[in-house]
């Protein structure tokens, strides 16, 4: 029964790695060069989103998922390199997660909390954020490497991880999944929503007042530069946060019915299995995503993709130039 999804799963994740690593080291570079008009601030955290998003996609994706597929037998699935990587790939999906959390606190931040803004969105606060984020993320991860055992023992080397019994059944250990689920994505996913509603309900009444004002001095006519401005903000904010939302759906739901049911995944029925494996699909697709939406919403972007992919070209011609 859950062969299908298996198969599907396989290309799904071949097409990621192979689309995900480009993608996300192409925008780490573009965005690192600080020409695509957006704050600086705005980058740093755009730029560490990119770099755990790629990370994920190194340790989920490729030596998780496709070292699994394609080679079920190597030095990656001995027990002490596997629970290794298992805390690695749970680091860096938490910081793929919370950098969104801490993007969307800074937009929000940006755009509702004038008096706040100066002091708030800088680089210097930015850079602390996300070390903070990073390092507490670290910490949550720290125990992942507590909670698994040996499959197999062979020939004195054990093998492959799994969950330690007591982990479902031990309080200290039933408690830390509580946690777990709720800070990664419960808690994340309820902030991102909360920041975006705050945001939208602060630019309706904003918009509303603002085109009153202009209204009576102007007559309606005439742009609004800082209108612009903003709007070109909230489309970036928006289109982001929405991606992530959309594709860590499926995943929240099964997390709420993981939690309050109190099944192990490994007890679950194919319905129940073929849901989560499609919703753990969709979540690593977020790391695929932004450099996409960088490009749909921002016309900076789009010109130093288009730099960065003639360089070689127009390099050759001047090579050609200066030698005849």
């Amino acid at each position: 029964m859950h062969l299908p999804v298996q198969f599907a799963a396989k290309v799904w994740y071949t097409v990621i790695a192979f689309l995900g690593v480009p993608v996300n080291l192409v925008a780490i570079v573009i965005l690192s060069r600080g020409k695509c008009g957006l704050s600086t601030c705005t980058t740093l955290y755009l730029v560490a989103m990119a770099t755990a998003d790629l990370l994920t996609i190194v340790t989920q994706v490729i030596l998780h998922r496709i070292n699994t597929y394609y080679f079920p037998w190597n030095f990656l699935r001995i027990f002490h390199v596997c629970r290794v990587l298992h805390v690695l790939r749970h680091m860096a999906r938490g910081c793929s997660v919370w950098f969104t959390v801490t993007f969307t606190f800074d937009r929000y931040v940006a755009i509702c909390c004038q008096k706040l803004k100066s002091q708030y969105c800088s680089r210097k606060t930015a850079t602390v954020v996300l070390t903070a984020t990073g390092v507490l993320v670290g910490a949550k991860s720290v125990p992942k490497y507590f909670i698994l055992e040996p499959w197999a023992i062979i020939d004195g080397i054990p093998w492959l991880c799994f969950f330690k019994a007591g982990y479902f059944s031990e309080p200290e250990w039933v408690a830390f999944d509580w946690f777990d689920s709720i800070s990664t994505p419960l808690l994340p996913f309820g902030l991102i929503l909360m920041f975006n509603f705050l945001t939208v309900k602060h630019i309706l009444v904003a918009s509303r007042v603002r085109k009153g004002l202009r209204g009576q001095s102007r007559g309606d006519k005439g742009s609004d530069p800082e209108m612009e401005s903003r709007r070109r903000s909230i489309i970036l904010l928006f289109t982001l946060s929405g991606s992530f939302i959309l594709l860590w759906l499926f995943y929240v739901i099964d997390s709420f019915f993981y939690s309050i049911a109190g099944i192990a995944t490994s007890e679950y029925n194919d319905a129940q299995y073929n849901f989560r494996y499609i919703s753990v699909m969709l979540l690593n697709l977020n790391c695929c995503t932004n450099t996409f939406i960088y490009a749909v919403t921002q016309s900076n972007f789009r010109e130093q993709v288009k730099s960065m992919v003639m360089y070689p070209v127009t390099a050759m011609i001047r090579l050609i130039k200066k030698n005849n």
